[in-house]
């Protein structure tokens, strides 16, 4: 009960705010801005249930650190996928064709944080962080993680090969991310910077959703074997390489600050009931 109480309000939250995006796309300026306001309430909603519901305070959202934290996570997030597409590119399979859009581009910072909040709020912030609670954090990563790729194969575009990818690269890595901070600001930001660098600024297909406006004009051609085909570079071997890699660094972190929730004794009764 506790999980639906705080998945339900926020979850209405990101579908009201996802539609209303839907609805005014064409307005960059518009979507920058419900996408802010759609990132900002959904913060406050889950803060709220997550005070009602637990009785204590929400200190994986808490205000102080928050920039500075999401700032890192950006970082490596951008870095991260500059990472994969420098690699694409060597092997023939990205290039730049010209300018872009920069109305776009802010159109889609909008877009990304809204989902960035929203869906680390979900799988991370709610699901993850109550399912580690019963199962340990290994068999808490491997569960959302597995429903975070698969959540995925409803994207235009989308296979199972680029769900099994997303499930490894971002579902477990994010959740280590959390694990290793105990903040959901460095997983957001670590996700908004993935998202952003892929569509906002290298212009390439996020997640099957097809390729975007960003601050340039990006091709990518080649065996979809390395490009990640119409799925977008996220289904690359090189995005489930780096994203395993980035992974393990942050569980090797969690570890040595004590933050690995062991297996739990009898959670094999617990899952059955």
């Amino acid at each position: 009960m506790r999980l639906l109480k705080q998945f339900v309000p926020v979850a209405v939250v990101a579908f009201a705010g996802s539609t209303v995006m839907g609805a005014v796309q064409e307005s960059p300026l518009l979507t920058l801005l419900l996408g802010v306001a759609t990132a900002v309430l959904a913060v406050l909603v889950y803060a709220r249930v997550v005070r009602w519901s637990e009785r204590r305070t929400p200190v994986e959202v808490a205000a102080q650190g928050a920039s500075r934290a999401i700032a890192r996570g950006a970082l490596i997030g951008v870095a991260l996928f500059a990472a994969v597409i420098v690699n694409i590119a060597l092997v023939g399979g990205y290039r730049v064709d010209g300018l872009g859009s920069p109305a776009g581009a802010a159109g889609l910072f909008g877009f990304m944080a809204a989902a960035a909040v929203t869906e680390e709020l979900l799988f991370r912030g709610i699901l993850f962080r109550i399912v580690e609670e019963r199962t340990g954090t290994w068999i808490a990563l491997t569960l959302t993680g597995l429903l975070f790729g698969l959540s995925h194969l409803f994207n235009p575009h989308a296979n199972l090969w680029g769900a099994i990818a997303i499930a490894i690269e971002a579902g477990g890595m994010l959740a280590a991310a959390y694990a290793a901070t105990r903040t959901l600001w460095v997983p957001i930001g670590v996700h908004f910077g993935w998202n952003f660098a892929a569509a906002g600024i290298f212009g390439t297909e996020v997640s099957g959703n097809g390729a975007t406006q960003g601050l340039l004009h990006g091709v990518t051609s080649g065996p979809a074997l390395l490009t990640g085909g119409e799925f977008g570079p996220e289904a690359s071997p090189y995005a489930v390489v780096f994203g395993l890699l980035l992974m393990v660094g942050f569980m090797w972190l969690a570890r040595r600050r004590g933050n690995v929730v062991p297996f739990r004794r009898g959670v094999t009764a617990t899952l059955a009931r």
